[in-house]
């Protein structure tokens, strides 16, 4: 689905269906570097059981147009516009990494439009390394390395994927290499700036779920304790021996979570 929002073209996958007016939608927010190709078996289940999907390409990933949001408030700012754009007056939201911080957001800011969120690999502060930040801002190669090394358990990083054949980091790596110049940056420091993260928890009322991986080197699970006791209705699920990159490690997990949510 192609859509506009702000005066941009936007890309939202859909599972090939329109929207429906009877049906409750849920919305994908990628992390950084990120579309919405890493939500495939989540995006394409809800898509085929009675629900309206948006699982977005922010501006400036994946086939979207436009430029990168500075900021997480953006961020959240433009999810609020993205349903308007599809006519959809409330919905759930799914987020990870960055795009959890910025579902987080979106809820304390517009809490009208939003049902439910479901927060994954969230951190808050969700802080950068400055090696990463010089690398990214560089447009240096290592940047992806790092982000790839970091995103993945130990053993997922040798193998075991669900899908027979499919390699997990290198597909990971092949994503992150399509990303333009200057995007990863940007996005990155839209997570090392935000600083309300434990404010806007504490604001939210709608029903949340915090998914965490007990392997995560990007955000790990310490990372996410203030939000959990700032928030006032969570359900909370530890996948373990799993990394940042659980949609990809544990994409049943991911999904039975999720269903049993939403």
């Amino acid at each position: 689905m192609r859509i506009e929002v702000n005066g941009a073209d936007v890309f939202a996958y859909t599972g090939s269906r329109s929207v429906d007016a009877d049906q409750p939608t849920v919305v994908f927010v990628h992390g950084a570097a990120n579309d919405h190709s890493t939500w495939a078996l989540q995006s394409r289940y809800f898509a085929y059981h009675g629900f309206n999907v948006l699982a977005v390409d922010l501006p400036a990933h994946g086939r979207s147009g436009g430029a990168a949001l500075p900021s997480i408030e953006a961020i959240a700012d433009w999810i609020a516009s993205l349903l308007d754009a599809a006519c959809v007056a409330r919905a759930a939201i799914v987020g990870h990494s960055m795009g959890s911080l910025a579902t987080l957001a979106c809820a304390a800011r517009h809490p009208d439009q939003v049902t439910k969120v479901a927060l994954l690999g969230p951190a808050a502060p969700m802080l950068v390394t400055d090696n990463l930040l010089a690398a990214a801002r560089a447009d240096d190669h290592l940047a992806y390395e790092m982000i790839d090394g970091w995103s993945f358990s130990a053993a997922r990083q040798l193998g075991g994927n669900r899908v027979p054949g499919i390699w997990m980091t290198g597909n990971a790596m092949r994503l992150m290499e399509r990303t333009a110049p200057g995007v990863l940056y940007t996005d990155l420091v839209a997570c090392q700036t935000y600083t309300t993260g434990l404010a806007d928890a504490a604001t939210v009322r709608c029903p949340t779920l915090v998914i965490m991986g007990a392997r995560d080197l990007m955000t790990p699970v310490n990372g996410a304790q203030g939000l959990l006791a700032a928030l006032t209705d969570k359900r909370t699920l530890t996948l373990p021996g799993t990394g940042h990159a659980m949609m990809a490690e544990e994409p049943d997990a991911v999904l039975d979570a999720l269903r049993g949510f939403l």
